[in-house]
Order: structure tokens, then sequence, then C-alpha cells
């Protein structure tokens, strides 16, 4: 087990990466924006699941093999970002859909698994998380006490804890911003081509960072 002096440490470190908004943020808000606050907590869920699917990969020694080859990382990297700009062109292809802009409330058990797998993929091909977790959960393991894996498993629970709540606070507010613009269909439209846009840009600014960013 993870020293509790080690595990508040780490508690501490993630809760500032994770309060400073980051791609994972900009993506929850633009589905905020473009579906609405069950899509957008739904997606949270997804990705947070894919988050610790990388968690696991670091456990086994999956990350390292990411962090030492640029070939498996931009192809991690560059599929993620088609991904993103594949849902940001399709909301904002929907923006003027009242179906596709009332999907919050209409959206039934399908509509909700294919977004909570939509966020899944989204976290699960990041491999900029990957790479952080490679490097930063090695230092928080105290070798003495044994069971490596089990505790980098544990420290990404923490992480992925923490990230659970903040994504999903900023994914309310920004469903609660949407919830304004539905008084008004245009607005509506315009907000939910705005998610569209966030989430195109996301994947951009995911294909053209690099190791080093």
């Amino acid at each position: 087990m993870v020293s509790p002096d080690r595990l508040l440490a780490f508690a501490a470190l993630s809760l500032l990466l994770i309060v400073v908004p980051g791609p994972s943020v900009l993506f929850v808000v633009g589905r905020a924006l473009a579906r609405g606050r069950r899509a957008a907590l739904t997606t949270v869920a997804g990705n947070t699941l894919g988050a610790y699917v990388l968690v696991a990969a670091v456990a086994l020694g999956v990350g390292a093999v990411v962090e030492r080859s640029a070939v498996v990382f931009t192809v991690l990297k560059l599929a993620g970002a088609a991904y993103l700009v594949h849902l940001g062109v399709r909301a904002w292809r929907e923006r003027r859909c009242p179906q596709a802009v009332f999907a919050d409330d209409a959206q039934g058990g399908e509509g909700l698994r294919r977004t909570f797998w939509e966020g899944f993929a989204v976290g699960v091909t990041n491999p900029k998380t990957l790479v952080f977790f490679a490097a930063v959960l090695p230092q928080f393991v105290d070798r003495e006490r044994g069971g490596a894996a089990v505790q980098m498993l544990l420290l990404g629970l923490v992480f992925n804890a923490i990230a659970l709540a903040c994504d999903s606070l900023w994914g309310l507010l920004a469903a609660g911003a949407r919830d304004w613009f539905a008084r008004s269909p245009r607005r509506l439209s315009a907000v939910g081509g705005a998610g569209g846009l966030a989430m195109i840009g996301l994947g951009v600014a995911v294909a053209t960072t690099g190791h080093g960013d």
C-alpha cells in the first residue's frame, strides 16, 4: 500500500494539475455546449474510465513504451485528435437539428451509451495522459512496501476521482450556460456550433503537440 504521506502529496499535486483547465475540461465543455448536461456528465464518466485504463497500462509497463517510442506516441496522438475532430464536425453539422440540439433531454439509454464510449475513446487514446502517468506515478511508489503495480493503480484511482469531480463541475457549469441559450433556438444553435468548434480546435491542438508540450 502507498504510505499516507505519499498519497496526500500525490493527491495535492493531482488537484493542482486538474483544477487548471486542460484538454479534458475543454472536451467536456465542448460536449456540454453541444449536447447538454447529461451528455457532459456521461462524457466525463467515459473519459475517466479511459484515463484509468491508461493508469493500468502504466502499471503494466506499457507507458514506458509510449514514452520512449515516437512512432507509438504519434499514432495514438493522431488517432485521438482525429476522433475529436470527428465529434466536433458532427456537433457542428447537427447544430440546427432540433433532435440533436435537445438530445440532452431526448436521448435514451442507447444515446447515452454511445456518448459514454465516445468519451472513453478520447480518454484512452490520449498519449499525453499516458506519458504523464508514466513519468509521475513511479515517483510516488514506495518500493520498500512492494506491490508497485498495485500502488500505481491506487494512485491513479485518486487522480481519476479528483478529475471526475472537477470535470463534472466544469460540465455542469457549461451546461448551465447552455440552458440559458436554450430559451432561443437561434442562440442554442450558435452555442451548439461553438461546442463543435471547440472540439475541432482541441483535436487540432492535440495533433500539433509533441512529447515535450
